[in-house]
């Protein structure tokens, strides 16, 4: 797995995405460089569908820790294969949200024609 080929495995499920460098790190006040971020969700995507949001930071992939872009590409790879799994992010809360950031869990169903 390479980090391309895990950045074509997030446009397949609906989302474009990157490692979390240090410039995220500070932009988004996160304690370490890990995880995924979310740069742009897909419309009608599995991803979409699920609530994932811009400017979030996946940290796990059916209970797979992701800590990198390979860690992303292999549990996404074998998330989408099956037809229900979550996804957990930390991201940004709601304007106006006095308590700021938090963790949420997505659940991502059967992809439907």
């Amino acid at each position: 797995m390479t980090e391309d080929e895990a950045a074509k495995l997030g446009e397949e499920f609906g989302i474009v995405v990157g490692s979390v460098d240090e410039e995220i790190q500070k932009e988004l006040k996160l304690q370490r460089p890990q995880g995924v971020a979310v740069f742009e969700v897909i419309g009608n995507s599995r991803a979409d569908y699920a609530g994932i949001k811009v400017r979030s930071v996946i940290k796990e992939i059916d209970k797979a820790e992701i800590k990198n872009m390979i860690d992303f590409g292999n549990a996404i790879k074998r998330a989408m294969k099956e037809c229900n799994f979550t996804v957990g992010t930390y991201e940004p809360a709601d304007p106006g949200d006095p308590v700021g950031w938090g963790v949420n869990f997505h659940f991502v169903g059967c992809k439907r024609d």
